[in-house]
This record gives C-alpha cells, structure tokens and sequence, in this order.
C-alpha cells in the first residue's frame, strides 16, 4: 500500500514536472507580439534610419548612392542570411561555427520554436541585426567605393566576419562558453563594423579634397529624421533582445534610454565648451554614441551604470571623431569606428566595470569581479583582430580583381548621377 501511495505521488510529481517544462516551451503570444514589433523597429533602423542619417550628412551629389547602400545591404543580406548566414550562427554548437542543418531554412517548420517565439520570428529578429551592421561599415568609406564592390564585400564580409562572430558570441560559440556578455550587439554589430569600417577607410584612402575642402552635410534635417528613428529602433533593438515581453526587456530599454540622453548632453556639452556653440550634428552624433555604447550592457548594468557608460561613450566617443582622427589622418567619412567601434568597446568593457548582480547581471570590477572585465577585454581583442584581418582580405581580393574605388572623374561628378543615372534636383 505505501509503495503504491509513493508510486501514485511519484507519478503525480512528474506529470506536474512536463506539464510545467511543456508551458515553458509552449507559444507565448506576449512575447511574439514583443518581438515581432521589436523586429519591424530594428529594420526600420536600417532602412530609412541608418539610411536617412548618413544620406544627410554626405554631400548632395553623393546621396542618392548612400541611401542605395542602406537598401541593398536590407535586401540581399536578407536573402544571404536564409540561405546560409542563420544556419552557420544559430544551428549546432560548435566552438567556432554552427552547422548546415539549417541552409536554405530546411530544417525550419511553421511550429518550430526557439524558446517562447516562433523560430522563424527568432530567425528574422536575428536577420534584422545582420542586415544593419555592414550597412554601418558604408559611413567610413562613403563618398568612393563602387557599387558592385560594395555589393561583393557585403558578401564575403558577413560570412567570413559576421556570422563567426555571431555564433561566438550567441549561437554557443567560444566566446560564450568562456563567460563574455554581450547582450544586444555592442561586439557582434558595433566593434565588428566600427573595426571593419576603419581597414576599409585607410584601404581606400581619403576622398578627393580631404581634409582642405570642407565637406559638410548637405541636409541636416534628414539626418536629424534618420536619427531619431534610429533611437526609436534601439528601443527594439536593445529590448527585444531579450526574446520575451518581459522585466528584461522593459529595463533594457529603460538603460537604453538613459545612456542615449547621457551621451548626446555631454557631447554637446563638449562642443559647446570647445567651439562656443552647441551644434545639432553634435547632440545626435552623442545620441548615437550612448545608444551604440549601451546596447551590449542595457541587461547587465544599472540605470545609473547605464548613464555613465553613456556619459563615457559621449566624451570618448567625441575625442576620437575629432582629435584623433585627425592626429592620424584617415578619412573615416561619418565617424564609424570613432563612434560605433569605439562606443562599443566602451559597452563591452563597461559590462566589466558596472556589471551589477543586484539587476540581473554578472558582479563587475565594482563589485569585486575583475574577472569578468578580463573575459570583456579578451573578446574585444579577439573580435577586433578577426574581423580587421579578414576586412582587410576581403577588401584586398576585391581590389585585385574588380577594384574598390570610383575614378577621379567620377568621384568629383558624384556617384548618384556615374553609378546610378539618377541626381536630387
């Protein structure tokens, strides 16, 4: 009687065990309304955000061609990505690179899940992230690289550079399993292209004039549009990082707030007190500096942390757009690697420095961990090495065959009308 009492209660326990694992795993229809609207904010970051902040600040016979980059990069890293970009990042567990299993989406079925969201939503969030970041890397060389080559390096540098990368850091790779943190893309999208956007300024070198002819935006107004629509995306870029409509996703995209108004006062607060007037392609330029530096620590740092590492990434951020740019005289067009790869190395490494327990993160060199900033830093050294070699191979095969650069004559008339048969009027 008692074994059949103990068994009866044994029985109980695990049915109420898989019903409880079965609910964990079922459809949650909060959290796919969260991230399929999340999803539709970050491509919105990229096509017309990214695309209207940095075809506002080129000059007008050369803003047609930025705003093709920003679009072609949406259409065919969406069709690289289902071919074979998600399977290499996000199917099997591999140190270095995920597996084939799921190259041309075969393995994918209209119930498959990835935790509480549809794994076809989970594929195109993660699409949505692969499809900004060489959109990103265009801003370092604008105003000169042929289209047909952009549209090669945009190719070979997602497979070669993003998808590794993505797989280390959160497909299960290397990266991962030796503790790094990067919640939302500050390696991943930001160091990768601010790195990528460096090698490929110095490779093709300076614009025709740089640095004696002044080229200053043509339409500040458009980028001032592109860039608030880029800070409303991050909101779903950093909040919808958390795969769920959760207490993750709300503080996340609270921290991202915070550290973009942190950033964007003290950059102007900067240029003011430097140049005597505050100017607006400084208080975006900041916004964009918090909001790129926040994104790998928006889950793991508090909302004080998060305005410092905001406050940080507007004054560092701003020393190196500006003096150490010009110390070294490359012509990183729109600032990529100052601002994006920068901001991102000031997230990555701010994650060891504030990291707080307390909400939900890993302890930081505040609160005694300095192991944890020791992992950061090895990741962005790894990150940033792999993708500055590899960016500079690709660039150099490119050259050997098609070449990378416009002409002079082309260059001087502007490539919307060369490239594309097409002006502003």
């Amino acid at each position: 009687m008692i074994f059949k009492r103990f068994a009866a209660v044994s029985a109980a326990f695990i049915t109420l065990a898989q019903a409880a694992q079965a609910q964990t795993t079922a459809l949650n229809s909060g959290d796919t309304a969260w991230v399929l609207a999340a999803t539709c904010l970050v491509i919105m970051m990229t096509v017309p955000g990214l695309a209207l902040f940095y075809g506002g600040l080129v000059r007008k016979k050369n803003v047609l061609s930025t705003l093709m980059q920003s679009f072609a990069a949406c259409c065919l890293v969406s069709i690289l990505w289902i071919i074979v970009g998600y399977s290499f990042s996000f199917s099997g567990q591999g140190a270095f690179l995920g597996d084939a299993n799921q190259i041309f989406l075969r393995a994918l079925t209209k119930d498959s899940l990835t935790g509480t969201i549809p794994e076809s939503l989970f594929m195109v969030f993660q699409m949505s992230f692969a499809i900004i970041t060489p959109a990103v890397i265009c801003g370092a060389f604008a105003d000169r690289m042929k289209f047909s080559s952009l549209l090669w390096f945009f190719t070979g540098w997602l497979m070669l550079v993003y998808v590794p990368v993505a797989h280390w850091v959160w497909g299960g790779g290397f990266l991962a399993k030796m503790g790094f943190l990067d919640f939302a893309g500050g390696t991943v999208v930001e160091i990768n292209s601010g790195v990528a956007g460096l090698v490929a300024a110095i490779m093709l070198g300076k614009r025709r004039g740089f640095p004696q002819e002044a080229m200053v935006p043509h339409n500040l107004i458009l980028s001032v549009t592109g860039a608030g629509l880029l800070w409303v995306g991050w909101l779903g870029f950093n909040g919808g990082s958390a795969l769920a409509a959760n207490a993750t996703a709300a503080f996340a995209l609270a921290n991202t707030q915070i550290a973009g108004a942190a950033a964007a006062l003290v950059w102007m607060g900067l240029e003011w007190y430097l140049h005597q007037r505050p100017s607006v392609l400084g208080i975006i330029s900041g916004a964009v500096a918090g909001l790129v530096a926040i994104t790998p620590a928006c889950a793991y740092v508090s909302p004080m942390g998060a305005m410092v590492i905001g406050a940080a990434a507007g004054g560092i951020c701003l020393y190196f757009a500006t003096s150490v740019k010009r110390r070294f005289g490359y012509d990183d067009s729109l600032d990529v690697f100052g601002v994006h790869g920068i901001g991102g190395i000031v997230g990555v490494l701010g994650i060891g420095v504030l990291g707080a327990q307390s909400w939900g993160g890993t302890s930081g060199l505040i609160e005694g961990n300095a192991h944890q900033l020791l992992v950061q830093f090895e990741g962005v050294i790894v990150v940033a090495l792999w993708c500055g070699v590899w960016t500079f191979a690709i660039l150099k095969v490119i050259d050997m065959t098609i070449g990378l650069r416009v002409t002079r004559d082309i260059e001087v008339e502007g490539l919307d009308l060369n490239l594309h048969g097409e002006v502003v009027p």
